[in-house]
């Protein structure tokens, strides 16, 4: 698959990247989440037409390997390649030779996403959102 135009932000496209999602969640809530990440270079974004369409967050906090810890892509620009290419992206420029992620097991769409980017099924976390376990994730660069 051709890498789409993924790219590191820039303090100046945190409102874009809020409004994306914004999209998917209606609110305002992971603002600061979202500029300490791009403050702190742990954020990536995917353009189309130079328009920010979907973002991923990192971190190498999980047990010394890199984790992707949110991955959001427009309603609008979905089953278009965007999630692929964030995380093709991702995992040639992680500092780590594991890469890990997680969802929910009621978020087939994303469970599909993984296993389509050669994710494993490494676990599962009870506990975390009531009723709806987190389902770990891993792929080895």
């Amino acid at each position: 698959m051709k890498l789409k135009n993924v790219i590191k932000p820039k303090l100046e496209d945190i409102e874009n990247i809020v409004a994306v999602d914004r999209e998917v969640t209606s609110n305002n809530s992971r603002r600061g989440y979202i500029r300490k990440a791009v403050e702190e270079d742990r954020c990536i974004v995917v353009k189309n037409d130079n328009r920010i369409v979907g973002f991923l967050i990192f971190d190498t906090n999980f047990f010394n390997c890199s984790f992707i810890s949110l991955i959001i892509v427009s309603p609008t620009a979905r089953r278009k390649g965007y999630a692929t290419s964030l995380i093709d992206y991702f995992v040639k420029i992680a500092s780590t030779q594991k890469v890990f992620s997680s969802t929910n097991l009621s978020n087939k769409d994303m469970q599909k996403v993984f296993i389509a980017n050669g994710f494993v099924q490494s676990g599962v976390v009870e506990n975390l959102d009531e009723g709806d376990p987190e389902i770990i994730y891993f792929k080895s660069k």
